[in-house]
């Protein structure tokens, strides 16, 4: 199969799905495109984009909360969204890239290619099979008014929210957020502490904020060095955040078992290296967690989606989520002094989150290019 992946620079999480569905698809030796499909309109377009979510999300995630409010009533009363008229744009961009090419199947970690897809469709242009896959524990606004082939859901609790929104149930298929299979693969915890350099026999709190190091991670590393400096270690990965990362190598660099990381492409390895995880509640960073199987705390969410997200892990007893910052520390330490609780934490992300979505995804793919099911 050729299957082109269509993602958008609104979070780290799209991308870390779409790169998840192409890790299967190359290994089963499928060929799987993937870029964000801005970029079809110019990287000045995808650049802009990027800058005004990311700065929302970071400096006002009041507004971006606010924002997604009115989308969710915009939702209720509108047939099209204001969404769906400034992505319909981007179809004279991206017919003549599927003209060109053959794909097989188009997926989707993103509503934005979706809402194109869907002007493309009611304009009778012929299109491969198409898969939008959520990458929250609900469901978006927006997602009712495309007409895609079929809806990767996250769980299958999720169902009749969908339906209710006006999504057709026979559409939805509750197989998971994809994640690296690197997540659910078995490691060896000093092993990994080795690769990494981190201490060997001390009990490692991983915090962080996402591919964009949003929250208040400046105040959450105070309150948690004050709390176990010199007895435990804290590792903070500040993403793309380059201020808070100077900012804290300043205030730290000297400190022993004290690490700040930037970027990186191992946070598997930083998972299975911790005892716990300390980040906002992001679809794919906790989906990653529940797979690898560690205690998490979930610090304050984005208002929106990740709110709800909040909301699924505490009801299925695979996360805490205190709601202060103090709280947040104390609870989480409190958490790895019963082994009990750690390991009835990690059993619940078992029973709710297998890890395989993008296996089972590119299983339905191969199932349904094979039978020309679209």
């Amino acid at each position: 199969m050729k299957v082109l992946i269509l993602s958008c620079k609104t979070g780290g999480g799209h991308d870390a799905a779409g790169m998840a569905l192409k890790e299967e698809l190359e290994s089963r030796g499928h060929q799987g495109i993937m870029f964000d499909y801005l970029v079809l309109a110019g990287q000045k377009v995808s650049n802009a984009v990027e800058d005004v979510y990311v700065n929302t999300v970071k400096k006002t995630p009041h507004v971006f909360g606010a924002v997604y409010n009115i989308g969710m009533a915009v939702s209720r009363i509108a047939r099209k969204s204001p969404v769906y008229y400034v992505n319909s744009r981007m179809a004279k961009y991206l017919q003549p890239y599927l003209e060109e090419e053959d794909f097989d199947a188009v997926l989707m970690p993103h509503l934005y290619p979706a809402e194109t897809l869907t002007y493309m469709k009611r304009k009778g242009i012929r299109l491969p099979l198409t898969l939008a896959v959520m990458t929250d524990y609900t469901c978006i606004p927006f997602w009712e008014e495309t007409e895609c082939d079929y809806y990767i859901i996250p769980h299958e609790e999720l169902t009749e929210t969908c339906v209710k929104r006006g999504m057709p149930r026979e559409k939805l298929l509750p197989l998971g957020i994809p994640v690296s299979r690197r997540f659910r693969l078995k490691a060896d915890k000093k092993k990994a502490r080795e690769y990494l350099g981190f201490p060997s026999e001390k009990k490692i709190y991983l915090l962080m904020g996402g591919s964009m190091g949003a929250g208040d991670l400046e105040k959450l590393t105070e309150r948690f060095w004050k709390e176990v400096g010199g007895r435990d270690c804290v590792a903070i990965i500040c993403g793309s955040n380059k201020k808070i990362f100077q900012k804290l190598k300043k205030k730290y660099g000297g400190e022993k078992n004290f690490f700040i990381i930037g970027k990186t492409r191992q946070m598997e390895l930083y998972m299975k290296a911790c005892d716990i995880i300390y980040t906002k509640p992001g679809g794919l960073t906790s989906t990653e967690a529940a797979v690898s199987g560690i205690p998490i705390v979930h610090t304050a969410p984005i208002p929106g989606c990740e709110t709800a997200n909040r909301k699924f892990f505490e009801k299925h007893k695979m996360s805490l989520s205190p709601r202060t910052i103090d709280r947040q520390v104390a609870e989480g330490i409190r958490l790895l002094e019963s082994p009990e609780r750690v390991q009835a934490m990690v059993e619940a992300q078992r029973n709710c989150i297998s890890g395989k979505a993008a296996a089972k995804i590119v299983d339905f793919l191969e199932k349904s290019v094979s039978a020309g099911k679209h």
